[in-house]
């Protein structure tokens, strides 16, 4: 049963938008999270009711400052899609419908344990798990969903290449382990979402191209005006003839 948000007190309360600890352990923890959400952010861009954060204060209780979680990343579908210092659930009357939470050594216990009961509580939809180390959760990387109040292993399967692949069904997404670490993968265009350096790449890519046919037009007007120049030398001789 998804836990009840208290009904807001009357007095102003400051709800801060820092809990005070990094980002993330590492760099091995802090790749996979930017991707994450920086991903599914571009991904979702033109959705004005899909609403993407990553390490953003989540308050489940009004008045409770103590009542609050920062999920990795999360989304939530049916929001707006706007910048939020934190997430209050009592004033967006919407519980995050995904939560992934990147595994490491001083987090394994409070995601497996702790934080999956809350978000079970609270009624997460998906609850997902990645360690991209693969020293903690086996395997590194793990779907659950949220079926009659209690949350059950998504299946995975193995591609061909040995990647592990796992669908999400709220996303419409999957969730792939490939050599170069996680990725989300549209099954309708069969491509997977860019991280920042792809998406600045293959802009950069976009922006040369068309570069390169502004020149080449540029180059096919000089000549067309060259030949219009001579055509007319060419008249004005005959006429003087």
């Amino acid at each position: 049963m998804a836990i009840s948000v208290l009904a807001p007190v009357k007095r102003k309360i400051d709800y801060p938008s820092s809990d005070g600890k990094p980002v993330a352990e590492s760099d091995y923890q802090l790749t996979p999270l930017t991707y994450a959400r920086d991903g599914l952010r571009h991904y979702f861009r033109h959705r004005p009711d899909v609403y993407v954060a990553g390490n953003l204060l989540i308050y489940y209780e009004a008045g409770n400052l103590k009542a609050m979680v920062a999920p990795d990343v999360f989304v939530v579908l049916g929001v707006g899609n706007h910048d939020r210092s934190s997430y209050l659930l009592w004033k967006e009357g919407k519980v995050p419908d995904f939560v992934l939470e990147i595994t490491s050594r001083t987090t394994r216990g409070e995601d497996q344990g702790k934080k999956r009961e809350l978000y079970r509580r609270l009624g997460v939809a998906e609850y997902w798990q990645h360690d991209p180390r693969g020293e903690w959760l086996k395997p590194p990387l793990r779907g659950l969903e949220l079926v009659a109040g209690e949350y059950v292993a998504l299946p995975g399967r193995e591609l061909a290449d040995g990647t592990l692949a796992l669908r999400s069904r709220l996303l419409g997404l999957e969730l792939r382990l490939t050599e170069g670490g996680l990725r989300f993968h549209d099954p309708v265009t069969g491509l997977n979402v860019r991280t920042l350096a792809e998406t600045d790449e293959a802009w950069e890519r976009e922006q040369q191209a068309r570069e390169r046919a502004e020149e080449g037009w540029q180059a096919a007007e000089a000549r067309v005006a060259e030949l219009e120049a001579l055509l007319r030398r060419e008249r004005g001789r005959d006429r003087d003839s």
